[in-house]
């Protein structure tokens, strides 16, 4: 059986025909962008997480901050308060 899949041709002749991208290039950036529109809450908190860990954040900061940028996502979830930031992270 086939997975049915969307087409996303007209978006990536677009940005070829806008921008200096290369066919290839513009597909990338198309998935790209999908995926991280496709992105869970909990993702979102790991990830943010891990890169701020690794820029040398300490926790309190880093889940203030991921507090601040949640609600500014395309879609913002329910609000999480720190104690539940900390749950998805070390869950």
């Amino acid at each position: 059986m086939l997975e049915s899949r969307p087409s996303y041709d007209d978006l990536i002749d677009h940005l070829v025909r806008s921008t200096a991208l290369q066919r290839g290039e513009a597909a990338r950036v198309v998935l790209d962008v999908l995926a991280y529109f496709d992105e869970t809450t909990e993702e979102f908190v790991r990830r943010r997480h891990r890169e701020l860990q690794a820029r040398g954040l300490t926790n309190p900061d880093i889940f203030e901050r991921i507090s601040d940028e949640l609600p500014h996502r395309a879609v913002a979830p329910p609000e999480l308060s720190l104690r539940q930031l900390r749950r998805i992270v070390y869950s």
